[in-house]
């Protein structure tokens, strides 16, 4: 259709294309500088390579689940806009998600490549933006203050006051408030949909991001008890990423269910 035909224009990828590499060498050079910084430091090496590591494979495997959002999202917004916003400062569940309302309230019927115009593509994009910018916005005005302040708390002498230990700031706690959080809410928004008819309970709606949820716990507690069981430290900087693509295997084999 002549709209997707310009929404994957060469321009778009060019700009888009463009964004994303200035973002890639930013990435690279700060990676650079960190490492030498840990160098210059006296931090063991070995430690910072297990950090690369872990790094390296949280975001390399959860980026297959991140590609398969972008194939979904290009079926109707393209594919130069899906592929900058999840590759750049985009999450899977929040473009889709917002997308999809952004689209029911410009009248198209949710995301489809039939009820898309420019003026809808404009609406659309414009409100995946607005609503996530909001970070890089403050960041200019207290992030300063807040490094301070975290670089001041971070550390306090211990009991006899000889070396220092590491202390919860208020913004770990604030950021695990927050996760949990959001995790309960997408979960509880499934729960919702359990109903109860003549005693008997019943799921109104999808039951499958449920049953992933569980799959990933289990996966998790399975790492965790080996970690213990065989003190493998080794294993901290994988099990949160093998279990994310064990809930993701799992999810292929359960879908063929429904």
């Amino acid at each position: 259709m002549e709209i997707l035909s310009k929404l994957n224009s060469p321009f778009l990828y060019l700009l888009c294309g463009g964004i994303i590499l200035f973002v890639a060498v930013i990435c690279v050079v700060f990676g650079v500088r960190a490492y030498r910084a840990g160098k210059a430091l006296g931090i063991d090496v070995s430690r910072m390579k297990r950090v690369i590591a872990a790094s390296a494979t949280f975001a390399v495997l959860p980026s297959v689940g991140i590609l398969l959002g972008v194939i979904a999202l290009s079926g109707s917004l393209g594919t130069p806009w899906p592929w900058l916003r999840l590759s750049v400062i985009g999450a899977l569940h929040y473009e889709t998600q917002v997308a999809e309302a952004a689209a029911e309230s410009v009248g198209i019927g949710g995301l489809s490549l039939s009820g898309m115009t420019g003026e809808a593509f404009s609406t659309i994009a414009l409100l995946m933006s607005f609503c996530i910018m909001w970070g890089m916005v403050l960041v200019i005005f207290n992030g300063k203050a807040y490094s301070n302040r975290l670089s001041a708390s971070a550390l306090k002498p211990d009991a006899a006051g000889q070396g220092k230990t590491g202390s919860a700031s208020f913004g770990d706690s604030a950021m695990t408030a927050m996760f949990i959080g959001l995790v309960s809410a997408y979960i509880a928004s499934y729960i919702g949909q359990i109903v109860s008819e003549n005693g008997l309970f019943t799921f109104s709606g999808n039951w499958l991001p449920l049953a992933v949820a569980v799959i990933a716990a289990l996966a998790m507690l399975v790492f965790l008890k080996i970690r213990e069981a065989k003190n493998a430290e080794w294993l901290d900087s994988f099990s949160v990423a093998g279990s994310m693509l064990i809930a993701m295997t799992c999810t292929i084999f359960l879908a063929k269910l429904m």
